[in-house]
């Protein structure tokens, strides 16, 4: 049996994922973290993205969709404290191209600066969605 860690996703409104996981891959702010069994003890802020999380017992790995937040690693103990957290097959495309295009407009006729800072956020979350949603596609087909 292969090494594993726990893995807990929790976001604001609900637990999205307790388990198993012999990896777990992480949207951190400098970049993609690659968390195994056994890692020294981090805790670090992470951005808008897809957390995927390979299981002992599926072939594909588990995506959720993050908009933010922390993660704590602990050597056997891996917690995810997400603002916003969806489990990829509930993504919704359609939402993400409109929250987009939205945040895109908003950009271009800015008003002020916390519009334009409010927007941009937006923006990013939009489109860390949407990169999710194709790493999603990518292992279904």
């Amino acid at each position: 049996m292969a090494m594993t860690v726990h893995v807990d996703v929790v976001s604001a409104e609900e637990q999205i994922f307790s388990g198993l996981a012999e990896v777990v891959i992480v949207p951190g702010e400098m970049g993609e973290l690659g968390i195994y069994p056994r890692h020294t003890a981090l805790m670090t802020r992470i951005k808008p993205g897809a957390v995927r999380i390979k299981r002992p017992d599926q072939e594909q790995e588990e995506l959720i969709y993050v908009s933010g937040g922390m993660l704590e690693v602990q050597p056997s103990v891996v917690t995810i404290l997400a603002d916003t957290a969806i489990r990829g097959g509930d993504l919704d495309e359609a939402r993400a191209m409109e929250a987009k295009q939205a945040a895109e407009e908003a950009m271009r006729n800015r008003t002020s600066d916390i519009d334009y800072a409010q927007a941009q956020a937006e923006l990013a979350e939009a489109i860390a969605q949407l990169r999710a949603i194709q790493q999603l596609r990518k292992q279904t087909h």
